[in-house]
């Protein structure tokens, strides 16, 4: 009797699991078919701001909203991600910055859109060849990098400077790829030269979740995950000019690790 117990509540539990990955596979599709049905309005309507637009804002600062809109919605549409944002405070107006972040997840993508400020990411090149939200990416004049290839990435380099110049911010995520445990690793110091060459402030921004709620090499909903994005205070230039490459990247990813340890054991802490 005891055993027939066990074999029933063996089968009713692998029917509950394939029951829970089926709705997470239909939760999933249904994200990925909005994405691609609303992706080409919202395509139209950037064109149409970029053609309007570029008289009067050469740096694209209207056309790079309504992008932030345009990813936000994707995230606002998921209640499951509970994002939060702090710091914003410390993003000065006007302020050109050289913004650094660590890479969890490709969702950090639209989590950082949510900051509503002007910048221009880099990226790689595969992702400006995607329909609609690749072409949108090349309209505002984001940043290609062809990872490995030394002249794609002179050609980062002397783009990310000429925005620096105009006087847009760059994103960039130092590591140069996902995390795929959430731990920051080692810094590629392409940023860091950036900052040193253009004497730009450095804004770091901490991500902690999303690794979690959109796992590296993954496409799966994993239900309820609280996503945080912490803004610190700008590291300005007058703190690191007389630093090498090498001593900024150390000195910026240290400091970055150590606030991501404090923000995750805050989140531990919250959730118990």
């Amino acid at each position: 009797m005891v055993e027939l117990k066990n074999a029933f509540y063996m089968a009713v539990s692998k029917f509950n699991l394939r029951s829970e990955r089926v709705i997470n596979k239909i939760i999933v599709g249904i994200f990925f078919t909005v994405v691609a049905i609303t992706s080409i309005p919202f395509f139209l309507i950037a064109l149409l701001i970029r053609i309007l637009s570029q008289p009067f804002d050469r740096r694209l600062k209207l056309l790079h909203l309504f992008t932030c809109f345009w990813a936000s919605l994707y995230t606002w549409m998921v209640p499951a991600w509970r994002i939060r944002i702090e710091g914003r405070e410390h993003i000065r107006k006007g302020a050109t910055y050289v913004v650094v972040a660590n890479h969890q997840s490709h969702l950090d993508v639209l989590v950082l859109f949510r900051l509503f400020f002007h910048f221009k990411w880099v990226s790689k090149v595969e992702i400006f060849r995607i329909p609609f939200i690749g072409w949108n990416m090349i309209l505002n004049k984001y940043v290609k990098i062809k990872r490995g290839d030394a002249e794609s990435v002179e050609q980062m380099m002397a783009a990310c400077e000429r925005h620096l110049e105009e006087g847009s911010s760059v994103l960039l995520f130092p590591e140069g790829t996902r995390s795929p445990d959430g731990e920051i690793k080692k810094f590629k110091l392409g940023a860091f030269r950036l900052a040193l060459r253009k004497r730009v402030s450095i804004l770091p921004i901490i991500i902690s979740g999303t690794h979690k709620a959109l796992p590296k090499y993954k496409i799966d909903y994993t239900g309820v995950h609280r996503i945080y994005v912490k803004i610190f205070e700008e590291i300005p230039y007058s703190m690191f000019e007389k630093m090498s490459p090498e001593e900024l990247a150390h000195t910026v990813r240290s400091f970055m690790v150590k606030k991501l340890i404090h923000v995750n054991a805050r989140l531990a802490m919250e959730h118990d």
